[in-house]
């Protein structure tokens, strides 16, 4: 390929033509694609901060979809709305043929987290949501990434086709597992996803397996001075339940973990609660052991009906796989990442990092030093999350591979009031622009070495094994689109 190169000499200006080999203009292509992310680093920076004012909880994130919607058509994606029965899920496409590659983004906050960007407690809206997992910088910087991405495939005129998912209620929804379901992934030969945290690492990490359910308990209203004889308690139920997965605590492996909360035990205390509900999340880091913990959590709650004269129903709200991860890719994705860098500070940004870190409960001395965002985190195979997501799912149907960078500052805690404040401020934008960069970088040597990606399915087929068919955790349930309601 030729390219004509300008150059000043002598005071005059000579036009050279170039033969270019395959790995220069590579590089200059590669230069153009950060050079366009950094420009448009404000326009983005904007959207991320509206879908943060948004901040609506899972399956509720209409205006936060069509923001995404919007700035990907007038792209020039084609946009599929509503798929896998879901209103605020779409894939938007572009380009033709294969290769096929993905990008994940997610928009959805979580419930009773507000907070101001600003570095003490200060709650904006009184019970609102907040988004405390920084996913308005992963949508919005997935779709920058994927906007860079087909800029670039128009201009190196490369076949492929480049798809954002967009990818509704990670936070308990499992949005994605139905996206996997339906098919929406079939014919993707790779998938880039990335998510906010308070350091830098493309490590081929693993995460938790994720069952998640609502227990009702129905019982009989009576008056509990006159007549609690007459009544059964269904909040017993729910207390009795509590006390024996409790107990169970001891007996399951020690890198399981079971949270709940009662979302609803009664209206006063001389009625008898004849309704109650309590809301289970059930993990470990293999998906057989959490089947086996859910068996014998649903027996539990069987048998504090039995005992408290009550029933028992329960829903299954989301369940996800654990995430799969494969070196073949990882190790490409860490490579851009070491090339575009970590976050460095100006003077302001870190002020606000130190006054925020006097608010994380760590032992005096033990704050990060601020600057750590600027470092990237050594290479890990399988290094051990404690999270679950969706994107395990994903990651079991079609090769997968991710990444984390510092949208918070060292030390802040995810799901934190200090993940909304830092996540609204530059800091924010700043790691966000990271992992758009490193994802376009990252698609652009899948596109130019389909080698990798052959690699990459052969090395999911032998994790997975011969006799793997996907089976959904949650069921054939539709779509819980009213669990945050």
């Amino acid at each position: 390929m030729t390219r004509m190169i300008t150059q000043k000499r002598n005071g005059l200006l000579l036009v050279t033509a170039l033969l270019l080999s395959g790995s220069a203009w590579s590089q200059t292509a590669r230069e153009r694609v950060l050079r366009e992310l950094n420009q448009k680093e404000a326009i983005y920076g904007e959207a991320a901060k509206t879908i943060w004012n948004y901040a609506e909880v899972g399956y509720q994130e209409e205006k936060s979809s069509a923001l995404l919607q919007d700035m990907l058509s007038k792209e020039g994606f084609k946009i599929q709305k509503g798929v896998a029965g879901i209103p605020t899920a779409f894939v938007a496409s572009f380009g033709e043929g294969g290769p096929v590659l993905g990008i994940l983004g997610e928009y959805d906050a979580l419930p009773g987290l507000s907070q101001d960007a600003w570095p003490s407690r200060k709650v904006m809206t009184d019970g609102a949501a907040g988004h405390a997992c920084g996913h308005h910088l992963f949508g919005v910087g997935s779709a920058a990434a994927a906007i860079a991405v087909k800029n670039w495939l128009v201009a190196t005129k490369q076949k492929g086709t480049i798809k954002f998912f967009g990818t509704p209620a990670e936070e308990g929804g499992s949005g994605k597992v139905y996206m996997v379901r339906a098919g929406l992934f079939n014919g993707v030969d790779a998938v880039l996803h990335w998510h906010p945290a308070d350091s830098n690492s493309a490590s081929a990490g693993v995460s938790l397996a994720n069952i998640s359910a609502k227990f009702r308990f129905k019982g009989v209203a009576a008056h509990a001075a006159g007549a609690p004889d007459r009544g059964r308690s269904a909040l017993d139920g729910v207390e009795a339940m509590d006390h024996m997965v409790n107990m169970m605590r001891e007996h399951v492996p020690s890198d399981a973990r079971i949270h709940y909360v009662i979302t609803q035990g009664g209206k006063a205390p001389n009625v008898v609660p004849d309704f109650a509900e309590v809301y289970y999340y059930v993990r470990h880091p293999q998906r057989d052991v959490v089947q086996d913990m859910w068996q014998r959590i649903v027996k539990a709650s069987e048998g504090a009906a039995m005992g408290t004269g009550t029933t028992v129903e329960h829903e299954i709200i989301g369940g996800v796989y654990e995430l799969l991860p494969l070196e073949s890719l990882a190790k490409v994705m860490y490579k851009n990442l070491k090339e575009v860098g970590g976050v460095n500070y100006d003077k302001s940004e870190t002020d606000f990092a130190q006054k925020i870190q006097t608010t994380f409960n760590l032992p005096e001395g033990k704050e990060p030093d601020p600057a750590d965002a600027a470092k990237i985190l050594p290479y890990e195979y399988e290094r051990t999350g404690m999270g679950s997501t969706d994107v395990g799912d994903v990651s079991w149907a079609v090769p997968t591979v991710g990444l984390r960078t510092a949208t918070w500052v060292p030390g802040t805690a995810a799901h934190s009031w200090q993940a909304v404040a830092a996540g609204g401020t530059s800091i924010g934008r700043k790691g966000m622009m990271v992992a758009a960069k490193t994802i376009a970088l990252t698609a652009l040597d899948l596109f130019q070495n389909p080698k990798t990606l052959t690699e990459a399915q052969a090395e999911l087929d032998e994790k997975r094994g011969k006799k793997f068919k996907y089976e959904a955790l949650l069921g054939e349930r539709p779509p819980a689109l009213d669990y945050r309601k």
